[in-house]
């Protein structure tokens, strides 16, 4: 009896992940909606809707719009499931569900109360990236760590769960990712010397299934040092320990706050960790590994499959958190799964997604001189890291001295704002920031809560270049080369959506949304919203009409100034100088607005 009951029992467990993974790839399927923040698991960002297109999108209008209630910097992109909308704020991170057939009618409004001392140790705004949609819940992970399983009819909570303590300097601004019978969540606190993770919490209840550490002892990262492999060989054990100095990895840093993808068919998703704590790269010596890494890790039992390192011993602050584009596309002969990563560090990677072999890093700014290129030579010694320029070492230069003249800046080539991908061109259509820094580290203390950052930076934009601090490129992944770009006077902090109409949408920190052609480029649209847009452009289909929205509400890192009310230039580590001619384009304000056609 025993057996048949766990055979049953087993069963029933098994049961359960392949009827949510069906139901929720079915949503992502219908391009009538959008239930994930990255559109789709691949993290393409492509739409199939082709009723606005290249010949008619400079007909669209207004439609309606809705105040959220909220400044600070809107990230992020509405949901909408069936004939309803569902719209977050930054903190205090309020959820509306509004109704399309009645222009926005609100249908229930969640709104948590959160400790406000939350806010000052959240870094560089107070920023939300979104909400995710799966087995009838919309899930929302808070500013203080808690995630959050709301009833998508009613918005009453199913289950809470928090997950990191605010007081150690942890909290979140991500979104999360529903894949199979999982929630898979991160952690922000890099510059509080938070040591940072991956979790897997239970769709159904929020029961803790797995974590893995960026950082630490093999068992804690859930790595295997006989299979997890990086470019091709085994990672041996304790191949994060060996590259810290004592018990540094305890406040390693490598957080965990941008997106993720997932290859159902290698069960596997695909993330990266951040900058290693501290700032000054004197203090911790070593490639602190697994910082500034890309992982591959099995969804169900969390074990890395491969990891690369793309920023050994970061001395920029140079996050490798943005996401990661899953395409299939010839290399050479041969059609192959492919992983592309726009980083931070400006170096565009493709990686085989299967293996993690590297294909391609070539820089996407050609302004980026801090490396020369990245080492390809698979008999080199310094095989797949990149080569450091000396003069623009913050660690050769030493503490206390002013290094000058780095490119790019620590907000990096790309910030979280996330590129798209359109199978009609094999294109990446990538939102950039062309902008260079100084920078000076110090020597700093560790204090659990407090900051944990050792360098003072300046930012302006790149010199000898258009002027601007922005591009908006279109990249070739397979062959790593810009096919064209467009120039624009501040970093393109808005995500960007490409759609099967052939039009590529992106917003900027002025507050205009905009339309491009995606073979050439050419401007085809613009509308100035209310203010500056650091969301992610959607579109979606309602009662047979195409609609596409985009949050505006100016902030994140480029816009702290203007957001937390900053004035010193070195204030937003850096950053409130470099963009205070923003507050003459745009000011603060949270407003949803949605375009369609004319009838």
């Amino acid at each position: 009896m025993r057996a048949v009951h766990l055979l049953a029992l087993s069963a029933g467990i098994l049961g359960v992940t392949p009827a949510l993974a069906d139901d929720l790839q079915k949503e992502i399927n219908n391009p009538a909606q959008q239930v994930l923040q990255t559109v789709d698991y691949a993290n393409t960002r492509f739409s199939k809707l082709d009723q606005i297109n290249t010949g008619n999108v400079n007909k669209l209008q207004v439609a309606w719009t809705f105040s959220t209630g909220v400044l600070r910097g809107h990230e992020g992109a509405p949901l909408v499931v069936g004939d309803t909308m569902y719209v977050h704020t930054p903190f205090p991170n309020i959820v509306y569900a509004l109704d399309l057939n009645q222009d926005g009618k609100i249908v229930w409004k969640y709104e948590p109360k959160q400790d406000p001392n939350v806010i000052p140790v959240m870094c560089c705004d107070t920023v939300n990236r979104g909400l995710a949609y799966a087995d009838g819940k919309i899930i929302l992970h808070q500013a203080d760590t808690t995630v959050v399983a709301l009833d998508a009819k009613t918005g009453k909570v199913a289950w809470s769960v928090v997950n990191g303590d605010p007081k150690k300097g942890e909290t979140n601004t991500a979104t999360v990712l529903p894949v199979k019978d999982k929630v898979i969540v991160g952690i922000s606190g890099g510059e509080y010397g938070v040591r940072c993770h991956v979790t897997a919490y239970s769709l159904k209840d929020g029961k803790k299934i797995w974590r893995g550490y960026s950082m630490g002892p093999d068992d804690e990262m859930l790595v295997n040092p006989e299979k997890t492999t990086s470019l091709g060989k085994p990672v041996g054990k304790d191949s994060s320990l060996k590259t810290w100095e004592g018990d540094q990895w305890k406040q390693g840093g490598g957080c965990t706050w941008g997106w993720y993808s997932y290859d159902p068919k290698l069960n596997l998703m695909y993330y990266g960790s951040g900058n290693p704590s501290t700032w000054n790269p004197k203090q911790r010596p070593g490639d602190n590994k697994w910082s500034m890494t890309v992982w591959a890790r099995d969804v169900d039992s969390g074990e890395a499959k491969w990891v690369y390192q793309m920023t050994p011993h970061d001395e920029w602050d140079y996050d490798g958190i943005n996401e990661m584009i899953l395409t299939d596309q010839k290399v050479g002969d041969k059609e192959r799964p492919l992983l592309t990563h726009f980083d931070r560090n400006g170096f565009g990677y493709t990686l085989d997604r299967a293996t993690g072999e590297l294909l391609v890093a070539e820089k996407y700014d050609p302004v980026v001189n801090w490396a020369s290129k990245v080492d390809m030579d698979k008999s080199s010694k310094t095989y797949g890291r990149p080569l450091v320029q000396a003069k623009y070492s913050t660690e050769q230069n030493g503490e206390d001295v002013n290094s000058k003249g780095i490119c790019p800046a620590a907000l990096g080539s790309k910030d979280q704002q996330p590129a798209a991908y359109s199978p009609k061109t094999n294109l990446f259509y990538v939102p950039t920031n062309h902008v260079c820094m100084d920078y000076e580290p110090f020597r700093v203390s560790y204090t659990p809560g407090q900051p944990y950052v050792g360098a003072t930076l300046s930012m302006y934009p790149a010199p000898n270049s258009h002027g601007g601090m922005g591009n908006f490129i279109a990249w070739d992944g397979v062959n790593g080369k810009i096919k064209w770009s467009v120039p624009e006077q501040f970093s393109v902090w808005s995500g960007a959506l490409a759609t099967a109409g052939d039009v590529v949408f992106y917003g900027t920190l002025e507050g205009y949304l905009k339309a491009v052609d995606a073979k050439s480029g050419k401007e085809l649209y613009k509308f100035k919203t209310p203010s500056g847009i650091i969301g992610n452009v959607m579109t979606y289909e309602h009662k047979g009409k195409q609609n596409v929205a985009v949050l505006s509400g100016v902030g994140g890192w480029a816009g702290i100034g203007l957001a937390a009310g900053l004035t010193d230039p070195n204030a937003g580590l850096g950053a409130v100088g470099g963009y205070a001619a923003l507050s003459n384009y745009t000011n603060l304000g949270g407003q949803l607005t949605v375009f369609t056609l004319p009838n």
